[in-house]
């Protein structure tokens, strides 16, 4: 989850240029801030502050929005039950849920994503404390920014991919948040000649969907190194995705715990709030969770992980950045590929926001950069040898 607080400099906008967003919460102190925050952002606009899902359904068509902030908890018509009228109606509308931190929350936003959420946002305990309403604040805007920019110039991308999973053929029609790098344009490095011992992913805005995608079909690599992945996530949240991973998987998955020797077969998710690093611990490496400061941005990150993981396996590391807002990974990326280890990244047309991979991508560093449904083939040919 991000939590810097600085702003970021955007683009004036002409009234025709800018997100139309739809906020709907049954509280009048949130729809009312929300509106605020977005009224006060010059490339983005309020269409409508809705009461319940039901409003929000009845008047779809009316609004016509590019965003909709959709609340989990409400009278009349609940925000996942909204969530596919909604969709039915606008295919291309981007749906960020929002909700409380609870178990039952998390569990319903994961759902959401599958049924076709662009992405979820954790709204705090209470807005009285100004630390939590600035980080919900800045995070909210982000997405809404990110998101919503290419979801109103352009709102359908096509590709030759086949659906990837529940929710991801929408995903395809979402902004980039990196600049657009032809396919003839990319330079890619040749894979690391050492075999790689562990597979490390990173991953944010579309990582849940993606990575439900990816692990379910990485079975042969599961089996033979661990996998451990950063994927920016609040407390809660991370313990839902891990349960999700070990179903979708059908192998263990867990939230990294402080101290615990990684074996192969295991699939270790950075927990919300804390960075996931590994050390050594005599012959073994060791989870080393890491309360200190967001890297980023964001804690969890990526990078704290990438480069910590250099020290124990060199240059024997395999790394997939998957979608995400922001270029966390790409740092760590580097200083994997100058240990001789490899990097591939999603592709532009499968991400649902190419931030993190199109900068790893822009840097150089990647020896493939495929659509997701490739990107788990690849990496059972690379991990049985096949490094072409």
């Amino acid at each position: 989850m991000s939590v810097a607080l600085t702003s970021t400099a955007v683009p004036t906008s002409t009234r025709s240029d800018k997100v139309r967003v739809m906020v709907v919460d049954d509280s009048v102190v949130i729809r009312g801030m929300i509106s605020r925050w977005i009224g006060a952002e010059p490339d983005m606009e309020v269409v409508a502050s809705l009461r319940t899902g039901l409003d929000a359904v009845n008047q779809l068509e009316r609004i016509n929005p590019d965003v909709a902030v959709l609340d989990i908890e409400m009278p009349d018509l609940d925000g996942i039950s909204a969530l596919p009228q909604l969709l039915a109606k606008k295919r291309d509308l981007i749906i960020i849920m929002a909700s409380t931190l609870t178990r039952r929350n998390a569990e319903i936003s994961l759902k959401a994503l599958s049924l076709g959420a662009s992405d979820y946002i954790p709204k705090p305990e209470s807005t009285r404390e100004a630390t939590a309403a600035e980080t919900f604040r800045h995070d909210l805007i982000q997405k809404i920014r990110h998101l919503g920019a290419k979801a109103r110039r352009n709102t359908v991308h096509t590709t030759a991919s086949p659906p990837l999973a529940p929710g991801l053929d929408r995903a395809r029609t979402v902004a980039p948040a990196a600049a657009h790098v032809a396919p003839a344009q990319i330079a890619r490095r040749s894979f690391g000649l050492l075999q790689p011992k562990v597979l490390l992913i990173g991953s944010s805005t579309g990582g849940p969907q993606a990575l439900m995608s990816l692990v379910a079909e990485i079975g042969p690599v599961i089996d033979r190194v661990p996998v451990l992945i950063t994927q920016h996530m609040p407390p809660t949240f991370t313990t839902i995705l891990a349960e999700h991973l070990a179903r979708t998987s059908k192998r263990p998955a867990h939230e990294g715990i402080d101290g615990e020797t990684i074996k192969p077969g295991q699939i270790y998710l950075a927990p919300g709030g804390r960075h996931m690093r590994i050390a050594r611990h005599g012959i073994d490496a060791t989870i080393a969770l890491d309360d200190g400061p967001p890297v980023n941005f964001c804690k969890p990150a990526v990078d704290p992980m990438f480069t910590s993981a250099i020290d124990v396996w060199q240059g024997s590391i395999m790394s997939v950045i998957l979608t995400g807002m922001g270029s966390d990974g790409m740092r760590g990326g580097k200083d994997i590929v100058a240990a001789g280890g490899s990097v591939i990244a999603q592709d532009e047309a499968t991400s649902v926001v190419w931030g993190m991979p199109g900068a790893a991508v822009n840097a150089g560093i990647c020896a493939a950069v495929l659509p997701l449904n490739q990107i788990a083939p690849k990496l059972v040919r690379v991990f049985a040898g096949d490094r072409s």
